[in-house]
């Protein structure tokens, strides 16, 4: 049995594709955490699988490093959409791709298909769609505890669940620390993406992420419009704002409906083929 991945990034945000139209091979969890491992892997912040072919649609299941299943990820959907146009998949400019948070709207703006729009859905600050815990509310601004430490907060769902903490001061160390505790809380019943944010000005800001199953990572598309749409709701920045995060910036543009618009660049690594020892101890788990 032979097993090829290919390799994107998108802002440091990488992927692996996993083509099972190409490949035959059970995906375990465990099989996942093996192939996603740096050491004993090929290293991946997670894995995409798809497309997966229907009469009129096409579906990417998107797998993170721990094995989990994600509802949506900005680079992760951005990296598929490059895939396709590279494997000949796609020859329009303009389609849609469903992913277990519903369609998303793929645009290529080059040629090379390299800087891609993404229409990433509306925004949800109401509490029972993020999900949390206690009575239905908007979660804005509200204090919570994590690690004993008390922060302000404002949660917001994207078709995932984010938890967004305003400083003045942000790293990565402070995002590992509080990412720790945020993403298992109780208030969340099914874990949380944190983000650390700093508005820069109206129409910039910069952002540390720690993701649910993933941990601490370079770049996040979804990430990036969740913080984006906090701080245009709470009257920090204008609508169309970019985002910095340590891996590069995404342009996010909030519309007045509460959808999201994202724009960011995804680069190509490579092509793997797994070794036949390799192949056989996926195979056995």
């Amino acid at each position: 049995m032979k097993i090829t991945l290919e390799k994107y990034h998108g802002l440091g945000n990488d992927y692996l594709i996993f083509d099972p139209n190409k490949n035959e091979l059970k995906l375990t969890k465990e099989a996942v955490r093996l192939i996603c491992n740096r050491n004993f892997g090929v290293g991946s912040d997670g894995l995409l699988v798809g497309p997966i072919l229907g009469e009129d649609k096409m579906t990417v299941k998107i797998l993170n490093p721990d094995g989990s299943e994600a509802e949506l990820s900005g680079n992760g959907v951005r990296i598929f959409g490059k895939y396709l146009k590279d494997a000949g998949y796609v020859q329009k400019n303009h389609f849609s791709v469903n992913t277990l948070s519903g369609e998303q709207q793929i645009h290529y703006l080059n040629e090379e298909g390299t800087r891609i729009k993404v229409s990433m859905g509306h925004l949800s600050f109401w509490s029972d769609e993020i999900p949390m815990t206690g009575p239905r509310r908007e979660v804005l601004n509200e204090t919570m505890m994590f690690g004993s430490i008390p922060y302000r907060v404002t949660c917001v769902s994207i078709g995932n669940p984010h938890c967004v903490i305003w400083l003045s001061d942000i790293s990565k160390e402070l995002a590992c620390r509080i990412g720790r505790h945020s993403e298992v809380a109780e208030c969340f019943p099914e874990k949380v993406n944190t983000e650390l944010l700093r508005v820069v000005d109206r129409t910039n800001i910069e952002i540390e992420i720690y993701e649910r199953g993933a941990g601490y990572t370079l770049a996040s598309g979804t990430s990036g419009c969740a913080a984006a749409g906090a701080a245009y709701k709470m009257g920090l920045t204008d609508p169309k704002m970019y985002v910095h995060m340590p891996g590069g910036v995404l342009e996010v543009e909030i519309e007045e409906d509460g959808s999201v618009l994202m724009t960011g660049d995804v680069g190509y690594v490579g092509k793997f083929t797994l070794s036949h020892e390799m192949v056989e101890q996926l195979r056995s788990l």
